[in-house]
């Protein structure tokens, strides 16, 4: 069977087709879709039944670390607490081990009651509860078939979901925007219920049957609305999460959007009806009568079959699946062109949404109020009038006589006192790591000026093309001046690197063009006849071949090579080949880099074109080993999900021996050989990782005398290390001991050759760190800045000399310290 591009991994279960409820704006029975009426009210055992056994089949196939079901309608709780449970026990029975089951009900919470309640405790279902803000505003809409008002009813469900003893199960609102009711009032009355989480919704709408506007508001009254309540939710601190301004705020800094109606993000949600049938997004209903309907249903069909369904398909494919509105439009990377169903006109998709206006103000205003520094025009990086010196672009930290031991620290552009103390504690959570993002971008872009200036690119081609797009399409710009292997191609160019020729910087143009969705022409070199394309991939056009003409177009591109040859490399061609992405958890995607000829940039050699074998492999170890991150070490993983984009896989070590390696001039990559567990592969990963953040803070600011040229002893390693190695090497090897202290608690109380392991690691890597902390600060040689950073190391390590372990694991580390064996970290 053709593989599928994305497995599912969100599955909404109707249990009960109708409602209690009469909600004049609700998108399954006042809308265009009729197909509600020829359903059984109520999902049959038969269909429960089948509908686990495929999500338990597809999760085993893709080896999905965890799959989300959520109980849907109608009104779900009409469906009883029996039919409940054994969808509950179901879907939880039929995965295979290893995969989480996220279990979810979304109701009106009209019929929520302690029975209820205690059922979803027992079966660790999560609750959403449908709210439209005060009376007034929830009255407007959600009311009973009498005209009764509903409002105190769902008052007491989010009440009993507020006891201590429920709370748990709490898992938010939803919040349909009507311009008409007050958005003061609205936020107000919800954030009185203290919920973990809100969700503001569009009105379901196309361009056939449109929002309404009243004469009274603005021309983009809905991004009005959404951002006052923007701005008191950021006033009050972000009392709770908003999907949709989280959303913005991620995307805007290249990261993936937490919602559908956001963001460039494949859909992975497929519905299942109480007939058994299979649908596309619910909101789909909204456009013409059967518009979700996929013909499938769980008893013919896998979810496989599903997922290569055209309309499934026509979610996936990003940028390339918009309209040329969308893909020229400056916002396109947080807005996606906007929910799917609400770009439906002229008996077709492809158009920007019904709220495009609206979604634009609300971008750039969210952006606005969050003081992110304007782009200056065509970027100092990439304007002709960028004065970058080629000293200060490689260097940037190391221009003037170093202040040691005294004075204020300073602290770095672009990061808060308190993001620095994070960062020198070992941590550093998202939005710390973004700051680093966008600092690294801007010293990228400023080395790629250095290449234009001791180049002799005045008038380069792609050089012109690329300040003409980071005007017109920005995020197309930042995405590939932010490969790590961008800037480690400027900075072999830089350092006089013969072989670093200028064929890349077309190659960037090129992408950038593409990214953009325009129909640019551009000329690439080859270098053996291979294409190389940054962040896509490369195509051996033949020996012969010197250039090809890169052309974008609305789906896609096109590669002319000199000698007439086409080539469609989206249309199957043997010779392309994709950089390939694992999609993990929590919508973290991380390329597997192995065609870029610059990722060489690493200690060790790089692995070759990975078979299918190997790469199921590897993503299968990266999705592992994020669950384990997530769960064991989120003060680490937060940073990694914000900051690493790219693993590079390297060749195998030595036998024994585990391989990986940061580069200081690739920012968001580490190279890994895979090893043989996920476990130590996220050890791995938050090792290298953390090298990734200090080269960043290492960039801006001075942590040491540069002019200090001895050598320290480093507690982990025979030979002495300058104390830049030292620093380096002490740090991370904070992410090192507490992995396993970890896996201390995990095994906690157990006896074994695992835990004895466990434990005779915690002890050693705990005193070489500690050690090693001390050896910095009595250095004499760190700057005030460094010697915060060691105060923050010091507190970090000194709670873990206070854990007791067995005296058998203390001699275990003691002999590996006496011998001065050369540790490995994994």
């Amino acid at each position: 069977m053709t593989p599928i591009p994305v497995p599912l991994t969100q599955f909404v279960v109707k249990v009960h087709s109708r409602c209690d409820l009469a909600c004049d704006h609700c998108y399954v029975y006042e809308h265009a879709d009729t197909s509600w009426r020829g359903r059984p009210r109520a999902v049959g055992d038969r269909v429960l039944a089948k509908a686990a056994e495929r999500v338990g089949e597809h999760a085993a196939a893709h080896r999905l670390p965890s799959v989300r079901v959520v109980l849907h309608g109608g009104e779900p709780l009409l469906a009883g607490p029996e039919r409940i449970r054994r969808a509950a026990e179901g879907f939880r029975a039929a995965l295979p081990p290893g995969c989480a089951l996220d279990l979810r009900i979304h109701t009106n919470g009209v019929l929520l009651d302690t029975a209820f309640c205690d059922l979803f405790d027992e079966l660790d279902i999560r609750v959403g509860v449908s709210l439209d803000g005060d009376r007034a505003a929830n009255d407007r809409h959600r009311r009973y078939a009498d005209g009764r008002s509903s409002h105190p009813q769902v008052l007491r469900a989010v009440a009993l979901l507020r006891r201590p003893g429920y709370r748990h199960l709490y898992a938010g609102l939803l919040c349909t925007v009507d311009v008409e009711n007050d958005p003061v009032a609205v936020y107000r009355a919800l954030a009185e219920l203290d919920p973990p989480a809100v969700d503001f919704l569009l009105p379901h709408a196309t361009w056939e049957q449109p929002p309404k506007r009243p004469s009274t508001h603005g021309p983009t009254p809905y991004a009005d609305w959404l951002l006052t309540v923007h701005d008191l939710w950021e006033a009050d601190g972000r009392p709770f999460a908003v999907r949709t301004f989280d959303s913005v705020h991620r995307t805007r800094h290249g990261l993936s959007s937490l919602t559908e109606s956001l963001g460039l993000e494949p859909s992975s949600l497929v519905v299942l009806e109480t007939d058994g049938s299979f649908e596309q997004a619910d909101s789909l209903k909204t456009a013409y009568d059967g518009a979700p309907a996929t013909g499938m249903d769980v008893f013919a069909h896998s979810l496989d079959e599903v997922a290569l369904h055209p309309g499934m398909a026509a979610r996936q494919t990003g940028l390339a699946g918009l309209s040329a509105t969308c893909r020229a439009c400056p916002v396109v990377r947080s807005c996606g062109g906007g929910l799917y169903a609400h770009r439906y006109r002229d008996g077709g998709f492809d158009h920007p949404s019904v709220y495009c206006g609206d979604l634009m103000t609300l971008i750039n205003g969210i952006a606005d109020r969050s003081g992110e520094p304007v782009r200056p025009a065509a970027v100092a990086a990439v304007s002709p009038a960028a004065a970058v010196s080629p000293a200060s672009a490689v260097e940037p930290a190391a221009a003037a006589a170093v202040p040691v031991q005294g004075g204020e620290p300073v602290v770095p552009a672009g990061l808060t006192g308190a993001q620095l103390d994070e960062l020198a504690r070992g941590h550093g959570g998202a939005d710390t790591v973004r700051a680093l993002n966008r600092a690294q971008l801007a010293l990228g872009r400023a080395m790629l000026a250095a290449v234009r200036s001791t180049a002799g690119l005045a008038r380069s081609a792609a050089w012109e093309l690329l300040a003409e797009l980071d005007t017109a399409a920005p995020a197309a710009v930042d995405a590939v001046l932010a490969h790590p292997y961008a800037r480690a191609w400027a900075a072999r160019r830089l350092g006089g690197d013969p072989a670093a020729g200028l064929a890349p910087l077309a190659g960037l143009a090129a992408v950038a063009a593409v990214r953009a969705g325009r129909g640019d022409a551009v000329a690439v070199p080859l270098r053996d006849g291979v294409l190389h394309l940054p962040t896509l991939g490369r195509i051996d056009l033949g020996a012969g071949v010197r250039e090809a003409v890169v052309t974008g177009e609305r789906k896609g591109f096109t590669v002319r090579a000199d000698d007439g040859a086409l080539v469609r490399p989206g249309d199957g061609d043997p010779r392309w080949q994709p950089v390939r992405r694992v999609a993990l958890a929590g919508g973290w995607t991380l390329a597997l880099e192995d065609v870029d000829p610059q990722r060489d940039s690493h200690q060790w050699p790089v692995a070759d074109r990975l078979g299918e074998p190997e790469l199921a492999a590897w993503s299968w170890a990266l999705r592992e080993a994020a669950e384990l991150l997530d769960r064991d070490l989120p003060e680490y993983a937060h940073g990694l999900r914000a900051g690493l984009t790219t693993v590079t896989p390297l060749r195998p070590g030595p036998p024994g021996r585990d391989v990986s390696a940061a580069a200081r001039q690739a920012y968001g990559a580490v190279g890994i050989a895979r090893p043989a567990t996920a476990p130590t592969l996220a050890l791995l990963l938050a090792h290298e990782f953390q090298h990734v953040k200090l080269g960043a803070v290492l960039d801006q600011a001075d942590l040491y005398d540069p002019a200090d040229t001895s050598l320290y002893d480093a507690p982990w390693r025979p030979d002495p290390r300058p104390l830049e190695g030292l620093l380096q090497g002490t740090y991370a090897h904070l992410a090192v001991t507490a992995y396993w202290g970890t896996r201390v608690r995990a095994h906690d109380g157990l006896p074994g050759g695992s835990a004895d392991h466990a434990r005779a690691q915690f002890a050693l890597w705990r005193r070489y760190t500690a050690d090693a902390v001390e050896r910095l600060a009595g250095s004499g040689s760190l700057t005030a800045l460094g010697l915060r950073f060691a105060e923050g190391m010091r507190e970090t390590a000194d709670p873990w000399l206070a854990v007791p372990l067995p005296k058998s694991a203390e001699d275990a580390a003691e002999r590996a310290r006496r011998d001065r064996l050369p540790a490995a970290a994994g």
